[in-house]
């Protein structure tokens, strides 16, 4: 968001109340973050730990569907959000948190307990602080984000590579990449919402949370791609 619409708005609302505001906005972003944090985790640790959904999933074709599924719904939910009410896109985010845990349960099957617990807050750690610096920084880094998004095809690619190839070296450098690029991708988020913000305040409650449950999805994503990147590169396994 340009300079002279951010001081438009900050002119038309005291400047209390607008950074009232976008604290209340960007809180409901980061709760609704940790909410599908906590009902991936919560279903990822289920299935892990029942022999029987184990066999059900990674036994017969349906792990195709757990590995597809949070794609399909991650594009429904951003392609149709807008003709959702804020209610069913919040059920929507957590089904897909919940779909997203399934997919990440092999985890735990595959590292460690400890060693998975001690990357997540690693990875949070690492979020938090690029998530802050992302919200105060004054430097404009809107420029980054065309480059971070051929940086996130580039990885695409390069794993669908790697499937065939099969090589370790290779798979260790492309989670290192990953996880450089969404950091970066986690401070352009950040503040490509918090500038959100100023163009959508004055906007009705209802958009505004569907706003934030949008902008929840996007960091979580972000959250879960580093952290996965993350347990790749410094889990124990199994």
């Amino acid at each position: 968001m340009n300079t002279t619409n951010r001081n438009d708005t900050i002119q038309k609302t005291s400047y209390g109340s607008l950074n009232l505001a976008l604290r209340s906005y960007m809180q409901r972003i980061y709760n609704y973050m940790a909410s599908g944090l906590a009902i991936s985790g919560f279903v990822a640790y289920a299935i892990a730990t029942s022999p029987a959904a184990i066999q059900v999933i990674f036994g017969t074709p349906l792990v195709y569907v757990v590995m597809f599924l949070p794609l399909v719904m991650v594009i429904t939910l951003s392609a149709r959000i807008h003709k959702m009410s804020a209610a069913s896109a919040q059920v929507m985010f957590w089904l897909y948190a919940a779909a997203v845990g399934a997919s990440l349960s092999s985890i735990l099957l595959l590292y460690t307990a400890t060693s998975v617990a001690r990357v997540f807050f690693i990875t949070a750690g690492m979020f938090a602080t690029t998530s802050i610096y992302g919200y105060t920084t004054k430097r404009d880094i809107s420029g980054f984000g065309g480059a971070l998004t051929l940086a996130v095809v580039g990885i695409i690619i390069a794993s669908i590579t790697n499937m065939f190839v099969q090589s370790g070296g290779f798979q260790m450098l492309i989670s290192a990449v990953t996880v450089l690029v969404f950091s970066g991708l986690v401070a352009y988020d950040t503040q490509n919402l918090k500038d959100l913000f100023y163009h959508m305040h004055g906007q009705s409650r209802e958009t505004v949370e569907k706003a934030s449950i949008i902008g929840a999805l996007r960091l979580f994503m972000d959250f879960i791609n580093m952290f996965v990147a993350m347990i790749r590169l410094f889990g124990d396994r199994r």
